[in-house]
């Protein structure tokens, strides 16, 4: 008889050790079984063998010839020190729910044999200098590529690509959205054939199993593509990872375990001594400073891949303010309209962005730009209506709803916002012949940008209406217009990375066009016209930003001067809420461990079908500290370490 212990792979098991069973059969480590919890049998991974214990212990039901690779293994142990977290859900991110629903015989994939790898586009002379630099490294160096939109980053992911799978090696690509997808896919396939794997949680289960066991089983190197997930793919000898617009929030994982892909993307690379990419437009201040701070190479691209004859793009700032710009339509400018009406009757495509990110409401002066702040956070109030009052959800700092503008007497005080959906009825009101779709998180399966790629690349589509997905590192030969319909809109939310967020979609936005197709115009609306985030991401002026996000984080104590662990409850009432935080609040002071702690104070979604939710947030110099809090919060608490935001 043989005994091992097993992680099992199920959320009923919130233990943070492995179980152990028994088995006449010996077994290897990272195999997959079939073991019984509770009254079920679920999946499990031997993670090692173990001597006969003290107490009974139950057989298992079942093994499959399934193995996962020890590097697997490794980093889901890591996974769960660094990320606390019970290691059923951990297990779970590693092993695919419907692996034992078909017999092996029929569930073998055959993946086909490797094929010639086609020519790829003619580098730039910048490509070629950036190769060259990232040549002069050591192989398994994690490198930042700060590469400006339209820049061809992702041609330098397929050169490296290309001689990784040449070493026998395979290619993990990263990015950050499914609608992003098929993008990239095009590129990679384009280049390597058969190679390319893609795995996601849009595959139905079928497809992603198979998707799995084909780079489980795979006998030659592959290139593999997807979003987080994709991290805890079964690839046995990885010598590159690609994290592409690594900057982007998708990559953190909002349910336990919390991770932070950027995270795990260099751990994995370590355990495999691969090679890790990180490319970005707008990289994250933190990552930014982190890189610098560890002295991560960081190379910088700066010139258009794609020659062209075209005048530089041209950017234009409309104020909000001034109402004359906005006689025909109360959201969409004069100046904007007709932008739309010239590149319709030129027969390209153009694209209006709407940031209406979660539920807060703008409260700023329609005249001179104010906009209502925190004094002790200096991040924006929330406004809300059903008690006329302004909020800070960080600090609990609480304010009356003001009538007159503090710094010019106005009485036009905007307490509103528009939506996508309104956007669109007003469009195909004053264009009732353009073709116009709309993208957003709203949409349902068959609306998804995915499903429409074909017809908004071949220019189908005339103009587009979206958030944040229509941002992100696109490449759209028939784009010659952008319209931002407020860009104030993140600034307006109460978090330390309000600014980077505006920053970010900006620089992105803008990033569409002037990619060397066509000529371009972008029209940017916005209350606050002279806004140093605004004119820098107009600029493309990043060293400014950075060093001034870094002075306010600095002063603030906000990430990277320290690690940050927001702590959520949520009850029934309001009392019940503050009772349960003031206790917690009360122990981890008690800890006597250098903390500073805020709050406790009602979460920015304050209100839901659960209840009430109040949070702590608690800042530390030393991470490990935060961990330790993680493991022993009460019952009824979760946490989010090292979150992305404070909403």
């Amino acid at each position: 008889m043989f005994f091992y212990k097993v992680l099992v792979s199920s959320q009923r098991y919130h233990g943070n050790e492995p179980l152990t069973y028994s088995s006449e059969d010996a077994l290897n480590r990272g195999q997959l079984v079939v073991v019984p919890l509770q009254r079920q049998t679920v999946v499990g991974l031997v993670s090692d063998k173990t001597t006969k214990p003290a107490f009974k212990t139950k057989p298992i039901v079942s093994w499959l010839e399934y193995c996962l690779p020890i590097t697997s293994l490794q980093l889901l142990t890591w996974l769960g020190e660094y990320y606390p977290a019970p290691i059923g859900a951990i297990t779970n991110l590693f092993i695919p729910t419907n692996i034992t629903l078909v017999p092996r015989k029929e569930s073998k994939v055959s993946v086909s044999a490797p094929v010639e790898i086609i020519n790829l586009p003619s580098l730039t002379d910048e490509q070629k200098r950036t190769l060259l630099s990232i040549d002069g490294f050591p192989k398994d160096q994690s490198i930042l590529l700060h590469g400006d939109t339209g820049t061809g980053k992702t041609r330098i992911y397929l050169e490296l690509a290309s001689r990784q799978l040449a070493r026998g090696s395979s290619v993990l690509v990263l990015t950050p959205e499914i609608g992003l997808t098929p993008q990239l896919v095009g590129s990679f396939q384009r280049a390597f054939n058969e190679l390319v794997v893609v795995i996601h949680s849009g595959l139905s289960p079928g497809e992603r199993k198979k998707a799995w066991l084909s780079i489980l089983e795979a006998k030659q190197p592959l290139v593999v593509i997807g979003p987080r997930s994709a991290l805890f793919s079964p690839i046995s000898k990885l010598g590159l990872i690609v994290v592409d617009e690594m900057h982007e929030s998708a990559y953190k994982q909002e349910q336990a375990p919390y991770y932070q892909s950027l995270r795990v993307a260099a751990k994995l690379a370590s355990l495999h001594k691969a090679q890790l990419i990180m490319g970005s437009a707008t990289p994250n201040v933190t990552d930014y400073y982190i890189a610098k701070a560890r002295g991560v190479p960081i190379l910088r691209m700066k010139e258009l891949a794609v020659s062209t004859s075209h005048a530089k793009s041209s950017v234009r700032v409309i104020s909000a303010q001034n109402k004359d710009h906005f006689s025909r339509n109360p959201y969409l400018s004069n100046e904007l309209i007709e932008s739309l009406e010239t590149t319709l009757n030129h027969g390209a495509q153009s694209l209006i962005f709407l940031n209406r990110r979660g539920t807060a409401r703008l409260v700023a002066c329609q005249i001179c730009g104010w906009q209502s702040r925190c004094p002790n956070c200096d991040l924006a109030l929330t406004y809300h209506g059903d008690s006329h009052s302004m909020r800070c959800h960080t600090c609990g700092y609480k304010a009356k709803a003001i009538v007159h503008c503090p710094i010019c007497s106005s009485t036009e005080i905007l307490y509103k916002s528009i939506g996508t959906k309104s956007i669109v009825e007003t469009l195909e009101h004053l264009f009732p012949k353009a073709r116009i779709q709309r993208f957003d998180t709203d949409n349902k399966k068959a609306e998804r940008f995915e499903q429409h790629y074909d017809q908004v690349m071949s220019g189908k589509i005339d103009i587009l209406v979206g958030t944040q997905l229509i941002t992100k590192g696109l490449d759209l030969p028939k784009l010659a217009f952008v319209g931002v319909v407020t860009a104030d809109t993140n600034l307006t939310f109460p978090d330390y990375t309000a600014e980077e967020r505006t920053y970010q979609l900006l620089t992105q936005i803008i990033g569409r066009i002037g990619r060397g197709h066509i000529a371009g115009q972008a029209i940017i609306q916005t209350h606050n016209p002279e806004s140093y985030v605004i004119q820098t991401a107009i600029s493309r002026d990043w060293d400014t930003f950075y060093a001034d996000q870094l002075h306010e984080r600095q002063k603030f104590l906000f990430p990277p001067f320290c690690y940050l662990l927001k702590l959520s409850c949520t009850r029934k009432t309001i009392a019940s809420c503050m009772k349960s935080a003031q206790a917690l609040l009360s122990n981890l002071q008690q800890l006597g461990l250098p903390l500073r702690i805020i709050g406790p104070t009602p979460s920015f979604y304050e209100k839901s079908a659960k209840g009430y939710t109040w949070q702590l947030v608690v800042k530390a110099k030393n991470r490990q500290h935060l961990v330790h809090i993680a493991h022993f919060l009460p019952a009824g608490w979760s946490y989010d370490l090292d979150p992305t935001n404070l909403l």
